[in-house]
């Protein structure tokens, strides 16, 4: 481990935002019962405390997609490793992401969940880093947290598999 990070936002401000999304995203649907699909694996808690927020009627589903490895900077190749099971047909559809990026990860699922027929797909991210966007047309509709610039850990999201449990989320430096 021996990484040097610091606190970007802890935990306390963390719990507070979800919940507040989770209102947000209520009042959105008021009351139509929507799918919600976590992105693994960096999407997991921040999916774990949404879902719990949420009042809305919800069933839930998960997708795996791998585009970083054990790097730092995004790669081109994206594998959709794990698919979603309940159909997706006239529903409204939300899609729990850890971090939109460059962008490529959620436009390549949302082509992929589109042509499933769902009725609506939004998007809930807890960090979006628009000024990185490569693909202009992804945005988040829900958001926890703008980020400018750097390398993220905690509250999921990792680097080379390590720093996910860690409650707050950090910058490694």
């Amino acid at each position: 481990m021996g990484k040097q990070m610091r606190i970007v936002f802890d935990r306390e401000s963390i719990a507070e935002r979800v919940r507040q999304m989770g209102e947000e995203i209520d009042a959105y649907y008021r009351g139509e019962p929507i799918v919600i699909i976590c992105v693994l694996k960096g999407a997991f808690l921040f999916f774990s405390d949404l879902v719990r927020a949420i009042k809305t009627p919800s069933q839930l589903d998960f997708v795996r997609l791998a585009s970083y490895g054990n790097n730092t900077e995004t790669s081109h190749n994206i594998s959709f490793t794990k698919d979603v099971e309940l159909p997706l047909e006239g529903k409204h559809v939300l899609v729990v992401e850890d971090i939109i990026d460059t962008g490529r990860t959620i436009a390549f699922l949302l082509n992929q969940l589109r042509a499933r027929g769902a009725k609506s797909l939004k998007v809930a991210a807890m960090i979006d880093k628009s000024e990185r966007r490569e693909v202009g047309s992804v945005h988040a509709d829900f958001v926890g947290f703008d980020l400018d610039s750097g390398f993220i850990v905690g509250y999921g999201l990792d680097y080379a598999e390590q720093y996910r449990g860690l409650p707050d989320i950090c910058e490694l430096i």
